[in-house]
């Protein structure tokens, strides 16, 4: 039997975002993870409730807090915020990271001078989106600005009368790019405390429509992962070394996952696009980090004690 640690860890997930359901697999599977790793839990479902986490967050006062949450009031920054006042260390990113990387127009911005291509793109209000002119010749994808999980993400293929029509519900901006043909691929990065960044692998995502959405990526069945994936070795060492690139450029902490696009009838690294990163990765039976750390040797327990080792403050 595991020796039980003295640090008490608080997992938060749930939240109020429209990754609610996943977050709470997540969080499950981390809590039990720890507990096996001989940690002492409290597994915490956030509210839209600030006297209610600030109860559960000093009531006992956790040693560190594992953030499960996912996209909105999870990962861009308000949580961080909460729990920085609070000075309680905690996993992934810190405040200024996670809404950067949240914000996937802003990403962009940052990591192109550093030599990190992604697909051309524009960022339009609802009304432009809305209006029925195309901004861009089609095909192209439309995706929310600051959603995460692929939520939103819409492709219009030519022929297409409106852009997505009166039915676009993601907030009030909206990122419309070129589509890039070819295969998708992800790459996760550890960056700990010590400053050091480790690329997992390369994993290439097959799936049956024509974008990796949100049912693709959580629900089982309808995506094929290959770990590591089957492609020339200098075009998966490109995609890992633009990861741990962007992971270092935006100061993510943790885990993060960047999501490329590769159109492999380009020569070289070429046709290889960066199109987001995720600086709170799913932790869920379906998850592309667990499965990646997996493959090199890292099993799911010693991933999530390795995360709540590096929780940080930035305050500290």
């Amino acid at each position: 039997m595991t020796t039980p640690h003295k640090k008490h860890v608080a997992v938060l997930m749930g939240g109020w975002s429209a990754e609610r359901e996943v977050s709470l697999v997540s969080g499950a599977g981390v809590a039990k993870a720890l507990e096996e790793e001989g940690y002492r839990v409290t597994a915490v479902d956030v509210q839209r409730d600030l006297e209610g986490l600030l109860r559960a967050l000093t009531d006992p006062r956790p040693d560190a807090v594992f953030n499960a949450l996912h996209g909105r009031g999870g990962e861009d920054g308000t949580i961080q915020g909460v729990l920085e006042f609070l000075g309680i260390p905690y996993t992934h990113s810190g405040v200024r990271a996670a809404a950067v990387a949240m914000d996937k127009a802003m990403t962009k911005a940052l990591l192109a001078p550093v030599g990190v291509r992604s697909p051309k793109g524009l960022v339009l209000t609802k009304g432009e989106l809305t209006g029925g002119a195309h901004p861009r010749p089609a095909p192209y994808i439309v995706k929310p600005v600051d959603e995460g999980s692929t939520v939103g993400v819409t492709l219009v293929r030519e022929g297409q009368n409106s852009p997505v029509g009166d039915a676009w519900t993601f907030g009030e901006r909206a990122l419309v790019e070129e589509f890039i043909p070819g295969r998708e691929l992800t790459v996760g990065v550890m960056g700990g405390l010590d400053g050091e960044c480790r690329p997992l692998t390369v994993t290439e995502i097959r799936f049956e429509a024509q974008v990796y959405d949100y049912t693709a990526k959580y629900s089982a069945g309808h995506a094929v992962h290959t770990v590591p994936a089957q492609i020339p070795e200098h075009v998966a060492e490109e995609a890992k070394r633009l990861a741990v690139l962007a992971h270092r450029t935006l100061g993510c902490r943790g885990v993060s996952r960047s999501d490329f696009r590769w159109d492999d009838r380009k020569s070289g690294t070429d046709g290889l696009f960066f199109l987001e990163i995720n600086n709170q990765p799913g932790m869920t039976p379906l998850s592309l980090v667990p499965e990646q750390a997996a493959s090199v040797g890292l099993t799911y327990g010693a991933l999530v004690a390795w995360m709540v080792e590096n929780a940080a403050c930035q305050l500290d």
